[in-house]
């Protein structure tokens, strides 16, 4: 089971295999919020550099308890610490607000990256540099530092400046063009599936240069583009144009739910009893088929002759489907999923969060959600790894920082200021 996180928020010694490694974080969206979140999760001592003037989108947003508003609107007057996205992606770490659009508030900037060993930052390419936090700048404050930039199209190329979210890098990388149901429009993955990708990339990127750093003594510059991440996704797809000279928009193509290669059948998403609740099954040979309608209870439609082969049966799935349809409308997804299963049979509820969160027993033995206290929003459940180690654990110690919470730690425990110093800092308005 993941731990609970105390209610002690003040900053303290970190623990897991990143401990000793201090990251001065500049991210703000999930592409590089999570990829730290997931450092800070191990261990690395993760410091939030946010603008109290001009607040991240995610602090923003809601996605709260008893939020009034629905998802993607924008509070002109936000409470700073409500926002559920920033709480999702920032627990774990400390927050320290800085204007970096003062000349005192990028010296403080410049004190801070240089008492790091990791920057990292997935601004728009050219807000750095305007800073003046070049690579090589930062290799004069930090001599071995890993320096992660994360964008949508990368920091080289004529698309350089070109502005990117979720749903603008899944369909330049060519995601969205092969998504959706057959001989319809392109559908796209959903607000933010490629942040996430990128994000997981991102962060083994991270942790193989505080690897090769380990190893050489050096630091490197890391330039990841999510436009590219989602290429990555598509190794089969560009192999059947490649290979088979197939245009991935044709008659029947996408797939939608079914599946070419391998040839199965049943495969897809069918109606159960419950209204909108639905059961993902996969038949992938003649044993998978003999089992499936064992487990139906051996209905006359199955003996159908034109049902004898995979092949048979691949070419007749709108007829297929209608039987499988008709038994499964009669019973709940979790009543098929146990029974096919039971019988040996790929098949699975189509979860929505209630069950994931609430009831499922699998995703609760493996402590796959945790709560946090937070002093504003209160309790409130996260996701943790879905990788378990046999001699170490996430270090859940703290919900994600209100806004500015450790100034006082950072400037003067890590940067060395006196409490009149930062006093001063905050009445002139710097942090």
């Amino acid at each position: 089971m993941q731990p609970t996180a105390s209610t002690d928020r003040r900053p303290r010694p970190r623990t897991g295999p990143l401990a000793g490694v201090r990251v001065a974080d500049f991210c703000w969206m999930g592409v590089g919020a999570v990829a730290t979140r997931m450092l800070a999760d191990f261990g690395a001592d993760v410091i939030k550099i946010e603008d109290r003037t001009r607040l991240d989108m995610p602090r923003r947003l809601p996605l709260y308890k008893d939020d009034p508003r629905t998802y993607g609107d924008e509070d002109p007057n936000p409470d700073p610490d409500k926002g559920g996205l920033f709480n999702n992606y920032s627990r774990n770490k400390l927050g320290v607000t800085i204007n970096m659009r003062t000349s005192r508030g990028r010296e403080l900037a410049d004190q801070l990256i240089a008492a790091s060993s990791v920057v990292t930052e997935n601004f728009a390419p050219g807000v750095m540099e305007r800073w003046g936090l070049t690579y090589e700048r930062l290799q004069e404050l930090s001599p071995e530092v890993v320096y992660a930039r994360m964008s949508g199209y990368g920091h080289t190329g004529p698309h350089v400046g070109y502005r990117s979210y979720g749903p603008v890098i899944q369909a330049v990388s060519g995601m969205t063009f092969v998504s959706g149901l057959p001989d319809r429009e392109p559908s796209g993955w959903g607000l933010s599936h490629m942040d996430n990708q990128a994000a997981y990339y991102n962060s083994a990127a991270l942790l193989m240069a505080i690897l090769h750093r380990g190893v050489t003594g050096k630091g490197t510059e890391i330039d990841v583009s999510a436009v590219e991440v989602g290429i990555n996704l598509l190794g089969p797809i560009l192999m059947d144009v490649a290979v088979n000279d197939r245009p991935t928009r044709r008659p029947g193509f996408p797939t939608g739910n079914r599946l070419e290669n391998p040839l199965a059948a049943p495969h897809g998403v069918y109606p159960c009893s419950e209204p909108d609740r639905w059961v993902a099954v996969a038949v992938f040979n003649d044993d998978d088929w003999a089992r499936l309608v064992g487990a139906l209870g051996n209905p006359s439609w199955a003996d159908d002759p034109r049902f004898g082969t995979q092949a048979a049966r691949h070419a007749l799935q709108d007829e297929l489907d209608k039987h499988l349809s008709d038994w499964t409308r009669t019973r709940t997804p979790h009543e098929v999923m146990h029974l096919l299963q039971g019988a040996g049979v790929a098949a699975a509820a189509v979860q929505d969060a209630e069950d994931l969160a609430e009831t499922d027993p699998q995703i609760a033995h493996r402590g796959t959600f945790f709560e946090m206290d937070h002093p504003v929003i209160g309790p409130a459940r996260f996701e943790g790894s879905p990788v378990l180690f046999s001699d170490m654990q996430q270090d859940n110690w703290r919900s994600a920082p209100l806004l500015g919470e450790d100034n006082h730690h950072v400037f003067t425990e890590v940067l060395g200021l006196s409490d009149d110093e930062v006093a001063e800092l905050a009445a002139e308005g710097i942090i």
